[in-house]
């Protein structure tokens, strides 16, 4: 096995959005769920790229920079050539980090004194100019993102919320430069190591940008950014005869099973998705105060779908708007609320699963992460795209005893308003 990058992901579906962009891009990408124990499974042999998914996105720093390098330590070992930080595409983080301190720690473990930060995702409305993130037409700090429970965004100059989190000097690639190509973009990357810069936040408006970011990105040990980066790199591969076109590289094995779809995300995007399936499809709804008076939520959910499952795909849903999530945390405080209604997803999915659920949809990157560590799933081979940024996976097995469990796990922000109904039809 040649692994040519290996990637950090602070999130499991910012994981999974990183892998099916590679994949796009015709890399043979498997997705660990957590820090590696072992080497990979026998059915991963030939990959070019592996991407490990930790939860350190809201974890404390320390944790997360632990977890982190515990990763880029399982992946040298594994042989990668280029490394990769990734995190959201709204540059997800607080003013202590996680996005700064992680980074940091890999240039250190790695030897290098420059990298990029570039969470441009122009297909999903995420573009970077003079340094100022989008949402769309909006700044970051006036869109939804401003209202995130655990994350807020209330500044969109990349510069001073990475300058906050970081020892090291940030500068700025801005787009009369990126425009140029590749090549004035490595210019300027020159101009900034001499000004004693060691992050550049990059602008990026279109794929073509992310493509000339890529190429120029060639020869730096470690990138970060979002998941649209990926897009550019691996033609540096091809460039050097490393890498082949894989035209198959999102070929799943066949999977089958009953249907549902499980949303914690409160996102603007789910909330629609979520709206838009209740009116087509049986749904149940998970009440984090229910579950808070003891209530056995689960029990009902899973009673609930085991007289609908069979009829068509169901959903079962935590999600809400911001005004109901804050008058809920206010009442429960934020950890206590968030922790309740993971572990209650988390507990319904296993149960979906044995009830014979076969293809699961998750919304949301903390509600995947809970969902995923309740099923046991160590791995995944990343399929088709179903919207940008969310593919289909398949749950790698150690060994082969049936249909393998297909996964969609979606970050909250993705996805179209009927996403959750036409999913089914990426798979074959």
């Amino acid at each position: 096995m040649t692994v040519l990058l290996g990637c950090i992901a602070d999130d499991f579906t910012g994981g999974t959005d990183l892998a099916g962009m590679l994949v796009k891009a015709g890399m043979r990408t498997v997705q660990l769920i957590g820090i590696p124990t072992e080497p990979l499974f026998h059915d991963a042999d030939d990959v070019d790229a592996i991407v490990i998914a930790l939860k350190s996105r809201t974890s404390p720093v320390d944790q997360a920079v632990a977890e982190s390098l515990a990763a880029l330590r399982w992946l040298q070992q594994a042989g990668c050539q280029q490394f990769y930080f990734k995190y959201c595409s709204t540059f997800d983080s607080t003013p202590r980090g996680n996005i700064g301190p992680v980074a940091e720690a890999l240039m250190q473990a790695l030897d290098t004194g420059f990298t990029i930060a570039c969470p441009a995702f122009p297909a999903n409305g995420r573009t970077i100019y003079k340094g100022y993130l989008f949402v769309g037409n909006e700044l970051l700090s006036e869109s939804g993102m401003r209202n995130h429970p655990l994350t807020p965004m209330t500044d969109a100059s990349l510069v001073r919320v990475l300058q906050q989190q970081v020892t090291s000097k940030v500068g700025l690639a801005d787009y009369g430069v990126v425009e140029q190509g590749a090549g004035a973009i490595g210019e300027r990357f020159t101009v900034l190591r001499e000004q004693g810069c060691k992050f550049a936040i990059v602008d990026a408006v279109s794929n073509r940008d992310l493509e000339s970011i890529g190429a120029a990105c060639a020869d730096l040990p470690l990138v970060t950014g979002g998941s649209g980066i990926a897009l550019g790199l691996p033609e540096n591969f091809r460039r050097r005869g490393l890498l082949a076109r894989h035209h198959a590289a999102d070929e799943l094995p066949a999977t089958g099973g009953l249907r549902a779809v499980i949303a914690g995300s409160c996102s603007v995007a789910t909330q629609k998705q979520v709206a838009v399936m209740r009116e087509r499809a049986p749904a149940f709804h998970v009440d984090p105060l229910q579950l808070a008076s003891g209530a056995d939520v689960v029990a009902a959910a899973l009673d609930w779908a085991a007289a609908h499952v069979g009829q068509a795909p169901v959903l079962i849903y935590a999600t809400a708007t911001p005004e109901t999530v804050r008058a809920v945390q206010a009442q429960l405080g934020v950890e206590r609320a968030g922790s309740l209604v993971e572990e209650a997803l988390a507990a319904i999915a296993l149960g979906l699963v044995k009830l014979g659920v076969g293809q699961l949809i998750v919304a949301g990157g903390e509600t995947s992460g809970a969902v995923v560590k309740a099923l046991g799933v160590s791995g995944l081979r990343i399929g088709p795209e179903i919207d940008p940024g969310v593919p289909w996976t398949a749950a790698l097995q150690k060994q082969h005893a049936g249909p393998p469990l297909a996964l969609a796990l979606k970050s909250g922000n993705f996805g179209s308003d009927d996403f959750f109904l036409k999913a089914w039809s990426r798979l074959s």
